[in-house]
């Protein structure tokens, strides 16, 4: 496998300069840079992005990618609906002037039952959502969709709970009620995989099938016992993740696309960098 290497931007979140972000994914070893979509209130797009340029190509850094936060389609008022999109596309418009993008990480705004706390997963997301949210979220992320057409990039739905898209059958119900090929799956299966309802990695795998455009691989223990709050975070190499049978089973599928390492726990997240990349770089040397 020779997939370019992602550095999420939580390594790097801990008071660092963009600067100091793109200078150490290229230092540590990585290809590239998943960056937030929104940094600050305090500056337009267009600073971002221009900040981010600049530190890329000073840098050497090869891939720049975006995620959270996605356009917000989960309320009932459509202006605010009809503003996200609005502003999710003129984003995108500016990058794409800036980046060769290729796949970007996204969502459709979280979704709470009445009652629920944000960790009792099969309360939210999925389970709660209406038939109108699904509309306005298919009928959002179409126009999104053919605009990533446009600017020849791909959308891609996290696996992310307390979301619609949580749990892979949801996501690919999603993925082709939209029928647009600029929209697909970026597949986390540390986030199914703390679900109480959650479907084995294959199982995972296959139901998303060929709308994976994207791979977030994090680790964590699972705790017995516990239905809610039931693990905790690992280096990659560890937990409950088989990511040997993770990275096999893409390859399987021909499996091209990026793959993004994330930092989910505090400490020494440059020694957790360095360390999960070089277990990444072996495992897809070794399948």
């Amino acid at each position: 496998m020779n997939n370019p290497i992602i550095l999420h931007v939580n390594f790097v979140e801990q008071g660092q300069s963009i600067a100091e972000m793109c200078q150490l994914a290229v230092s540590w070893g990585y290809d590239g840079v998943e960056f937030r979509r929104k940094r600050s209130q305090d500056e337009t797009h267009e600073q971002y992005l221009d900040s981010i340029a600049r530190a890329a190509k000073q840098a050497g850094l090869k891939h720049i990618l975006f995620g959270g936060p996605g356009p917000t389609l989960m309320g009932a008022d459509a202006d605010v609906r009809q503003k996200e999109i609005e502003e999710c596309i003129a984003f995108y418009r500016a990058a794409a002037k800036r980046f060769p993008l290729t796949v970007c990480n996204t969502m459709t705004g979280s979704i709470l039952a009445p009652g629920a706390q944000y960790h009792e997963y099969d309360r939210n997301g999925s389970a709660a959502v209406s038939e109108e949210q699904w509309q306005w979220a298919v009928e959002g992320f179409q126009v999104l969709g053919d605009v990533a057409a446009e600017l020849d990039f791909a959308f891609a739905f996290e696996t992310h709970n307390c979301y619609l898209h949580d749990l892979p059958d949801v996501t690919r119900r999603l993925v082709d009620r939209i029928g647009r090929p600029s929209v697909g799956t970026n597949f986390d299966y540390g986030n199914i995989i703390l679900h109480p309802t959650r479907p084995s990695l294959e199982q995972s795998i296959a139901a998303c099938g060929n709308t994976i455009k994207y791979l977030h691989l994090k680790n964590v223990y699972l705790l017995p016992g516990m239905k809610y709050q039931n693990h905790i975070s690992c280096p990659l190499a560890d937990g409950a993740i088989n990511n040997r049978e993770f990275l096999q089973l893409m390859k399987a599928q021909s499996f091209a696309g990026p793959i993004c390492i994330e930092a989910p726990r505090p400490g020494d997240r440059g020694h957790f960098a360095v360390e999960d990349l070089a277990y990444l770089k072996r495992l897809m040397v070794e399948v």
